[in-house]
């Protein structure tokens, strides 16, 4: 892949003015897999300072007690860091200090995995001094050097791990493996923040469901509930898996959306609690949807979320076992509640929890596949489901004699009636129902 021009003149500058200077970690990684690298880092064996005076006003100085200057080049911004050794790591995050050195192989020794430890020079050339480019081809994460050091010096490291797994489809290598089981407590070190960035980045990954299978320890080092359902028996002839790996399959049914794979994970977070069995020895788990609920509200909650999102996907954990008539006012009723997004995510949703029940009950995606239909006719004939699609608006209640919180009430009414189909969404007819909803209140004050 041709480094972007912005890349090369920075690496060209300093090059010119002396110094060694290569593209690393996460851009190089990427270009070798034939992937878009999302932003590029360069390393120096320039000084901080000494890269401040090569670029001149083009250098911003965003980090130098680690040594890195941003560069504007070609009006994109460069990390640029100077070749560094870390000391101590007390907080299990960044170094207490860092030492410069002018030795590329130093700096490298640092870094976390051995895919993340290559540069590349403006001409090609590359430093694998960790043999990354082979763990590359032969789909490894493995660390740079001893696990446990690797962890202990950030511990994000253990996560960051189990998202480039997830998101490259690659195995960990079984001492890094077994170092991240050993060490997933320092997680705790970590801020929330951080830790859902990297969660949700991991949920994405098309690998995503066999790294949670093979890490729930991990997970539920900061999300304790999920553990109850792993080997939790269901008990019930409409599952084949138990909890944690019927959630497992349905993560993996559902698209690499974090925000639908963040659903699938915890809809069934709440059924361990609800577990009851019949005389018969048939489990059920009457109530897991609002259990479920509740509890997901409480994980994304503490993991710092956006309002946004955590309503998003409690909502989904919510609706994901409701039924859903396959008719017109059903869906109707059901776009009037949720929206036209929120009502294709739940789709999904359900579609992916049928296909973690046994193979004999997956019949259920004929019937997800029949709402889905009747939910785009509606949508195609503009079918009326939310307030700003009635015939009639604020101003028109105004001019009814409505005021205040009534007109809200009764334009919900309106809209009520039309989803139910009792009223057309035509203006004269939502007018004489008004009218009618205007007399009835007169004579009742009277």
């Amino acid at each position: 892949m041709e480094l972007p021009n912005s890349v090369q003149k920075v690496l060209q500058t300093l090059e010119n003015a002396g110094f060694e200077a290569w593209c690393v970690g996460g851009c190089v990684r990427d270009s070798l897999l034939g992937l878009m690298p999302g932003d590029w880092d360069v390393t120096t064996s320039a000084l901080p300072e000494e890269t401040m005076a090569v670029f001149g006003s083009h250098a911003f100085p965003t980090g130098l007690q680690h040594g890195t200057v941003t560069v504007r080049s070609h009006h994109e911004s460069i990390e640029v860091t100077t070749y560094r050794v870390d000391g101590a790591y007390h907080d299990h995050r960044r170094p207490d200090s860092v030492t410069f050195t002018r030795s590329l192989t130093e700096d490298l020794r640092r870094r976390d995995f051995t895919v993340n430890a290559m540069a590349m020079s403006l001409r090609g050339e590359l430093c694998d001094p960790f043999d990354g480019q082979a763990d590359l081809r032969n789909g490894i994460l493995r660390c740079v050097g001893e696990p446990d050091k690797r962890f202990g010096e950030d511990a994000l490291r253990i996560l960051r791990g189990l998202r480039f797994a997830a998101t490259l489809g690659f195995a960990i290598e079984e001492k890094t493996a077994a170092s991240i089981h050993r060490n997933r407590d320092l997680l705790r070190e970590i801020a929330v923040e951080r830790i859902q960035v990297e969660l949700f980045k991991l949920l994405a990954g098309k690998n995503a469901a066999a790294i949670l299978r093979q890490f729930p320890d991990v997970i539920g080092v900061f999300w304790p509930e999920i553990l109850p359902m792993v080997g939790f028996d269901q008990r019930n002839r409409h599952h084949c898996y138990d909890v944690w790996e019927h959630t497992l399959h349905a993560v993996e049914a559902v698209p690499c959306d974090p925000l639908l794979r963040c659903a699938m994970l915890l809809h069934d977070i709440g059924k361990p609690s609800c577990f009851t069995m019949d005389e018969r020895g048939v489990g059920h788990f009457y109530g897991h949807s609002a259990v479920s609920r509740d509890l997901a509200d409480g994980m994304l909650r503490r993991l710092k979320c956006g309002n946004a999102l955590r309503e998003t996907i409690v909502t989904l954990v919510d609706w994901h076992d409701r039924e859903i008539p396959r008719t017109d006012k059903g869906v109707r009723r059901a776009l009037r509640v949720l929206g036209e997004e929120n009502l294709r995510r739940l789709l999904h949703i359900k579609r992916g929890d049928n296909m973690g029940q046994a193979p004999e009950y997956r019949h259920r995606q004929a019937e997800i596949d029949k709402g889905k239909a009747i939910m785009e006719r509606l949508l195609a004939e503009d079918a009326c489901f939310s307030l700003k699609q009635l015939a009639v608006n604020g101003h028109d209640m105004l001019v009814m004699g409505l005021t205040g919180p009534a007109i809200g009430k009764t334009l919900n009414k309106l809209l009520d009636a039309v989803v139910n189909g009792e009223v057309p969404n035509e203006r004269e007819a939502l007018l004489k129902n008004v009218k009618e909803f205007v007399t009835e209140n007169r004579k009742s004050c009277n």
